[in-house]
């Protein structure tokens, strides 16, 4: 019997890998087809590209870790990309009228907020599951975004979220800065405080965290609440990357967010949504990406690789688990 688990654990093992070995192959099938793949100055776009997938991601673990890790009754919220095009909109809109941009944040924090205190308060409060919600938020909050932006694509010239993508600081572009610095605070807050690795034991198992006395459903709406916000910190660099927002931009950022948190998932050596290893995913998603367009992939293509992708992803991680059981 002893034996058999071995087995499991190891058949386990492999099956919980195989997401990462297959982007390898990708990745491998792209360096040696796609121009200029691996110079330095590709990799620097590939950076570049992958900060607003970085960002929503962090969001999004966030919510798995305190929700648990199934991709159906635990934590997930799929609304994430609309808040973030969302506060886009309220931004880009405001600033091309004249509001100051400190005033025009301001606005889009807010929204940003009551679509995350919605998300938790129909979680925690009136019991629907998190994935029928944030797909429900989603859909309504992208309606939002048609009436705040008429949907039109608003251009936007403003020095201070530009240079999110045109400034530097020590020869590194400054919205790399931005984000390590945005990735090390969640990391500090998620891995190293009380509060989140008490927020991490609700997702674990929440029955024991109720009888440890913690207040799990404050703890796993307060989640909603930092990736609304992570959802508002990344609108500016979608601004950014744009010089402006359009419509439509929320769809490839969801595909993206949900393909890059789970995969992140393979390189925990428990197979667990990590902060560290959504970042990871974001980038190798980004390097995805940029590889198929370097090599001149029909987008349709690359969306139906990378929709085909999460499905393998989230397939592979509850077969690992269910073999290690």
């Amino acid at each position: 019997m002893q034996a058999n688990a071995i087995r499991g654990n190891i058949l386990g093992e492999v099956i919980g890998a195989a997401p990462v070995m297959i982007f390898a192959v990708l990745l491998i099938y792209i360096g040696m087809n796609a121009p200029n793949f691996l110079t330095l100055i590709n990799l620097k776009l590939i950076l570049m590209q992958s900060l607003p997938i970085v960002l929503v991601c962090v969001g999004l673990s966030a919510v798995v870790m305190a929700g648990g890790d199934d991709a159906v009754s635990g934590g997930i919220d799929l609304s994430i990309p609309a808040t973030c095009v969302l506060c886009a909109g309220i931004i880009a809109s405001t600033i091309t009228t004249g509001t100051p941009l400190i005033l025009a944040a301001l606005y889009a924090l807010g929204a940003a907020l009551i679509v995350g205190s919605i998300n938790a308060f129909l979680v925690t409060r009136v019991g629907m599951t998190p994935l029928l919600t944030s797909l429900s938020m989603f859909v309504a909050v992208v309606g939002v975004n048609k009436v705040v932006t008429q949907s039109r694509r608003i251009n936007v010239n403003n020095e201070t979220i530009l240079s999110l993508r045109d400034g530097s600081l020590l020869g590194v572009p400054l919205g790399i800065w931005v984000v390590g610095l945005v990735v090390l605070v969640g990391y500090q807050l998620m891995h190293r405080t009380k509060w989140g690795l008490n927020m991490q034991a609700v997702g674990g198992s929440r029955d024991a965290a109720e009888i440890s006395g913690l207040n799990t459903n404050r703890l796993f709406a307060q989640s909603f609440v930092i990736a609304a916000v992570l959802g508002f910190i990344t609108s500016f660099f979608v601004i950014a990357r744009g010089s402006g927002i359009s419509p439509g931009v929320q769809d490839n950022l969801m595909l993206e967010m949900v393909l890059a948190t789970f995969l992140g998932a393979a390189f925990s050596p428990r197979r667990v949504v990590t902060m560290w290893g959504a970042v990871l995913g974001a980038v190798l998603v980004a390097a995805i990406s940029i590889g198929f367009k370097s090599m001149g992939v029909n987008v349709f293509w690359t969306g139906l690789i990378k929709g085909s992708m999460i499905v393998v992803v989230v397939a592979m991680g509850a077969i690992s688990q269910r073999v290690q059981r």
